[in-house]
């Protein structure tokens, strides 16, 4: 019996699936720092409430209230992440538009690196990003 030659698969093809998938995965990242950015100005109001209400404290042997210098600590910690959840979220979306008109590929991979910090979801899409962007066929879809 004869065997069958190996099937030939288009790489053009296959690197467009790619990126078309990981545009999109991008875009799901930065609704999740919008998400993220909610559940911040939620958890923010919810101290805010708990800290400033003076009902709250008056049972207790230490007496008052912690002290203001803490709750102001405590406001630059939710511009802090804050700003890197919305810095995230821009920097996703952008990448995502600009794999869909396969541009700027060293922005996306800038893009990339920084996602692998934000764990889990980040990172896997990180890596992919990599393998998916480090190809020498997608290295020529982006300089065409």
């Amino acid at each position: 019996m004869a065997e069958l030659p190996p099937l030939m698969r288009d790489q053009r093809k296959t690197d467009a699936d790619n990126l078309r998938l990981l545009a999109i995965f991008h875009f799901v990242v930065a609704g999740l720092a919008v998400v993220g950015l909610g559940f911040l100005f939620l958890h923010y109001a919810l101290m805010q409430t708990v800290f400033s209400n003076p009902e709250i404290w008056k049972n207790q042997k230490g007496g008052g209230p912690p002290p203001e210098q803490f709750i102001a600590i405590f406001k630059w910690f939710y511009l802090f992440f804050g700003a890197v959840l919305l810095a995230g979220g821009i920097g996703n979306l952008i990448s995502g538009v600009f794999m869909r008109k396969k541009k700027n590929r060293m922005f996306s991979l800038v893009v990339a690196g920084i996602n692998c910090v934000q764990f889990p979801f980040g990172t896997v899409l990180g890596v992919f990003t990599f393998v998916v962007l480090l190809r020498n066929s997608v290295r020529e879809i982006y300089e065409a």
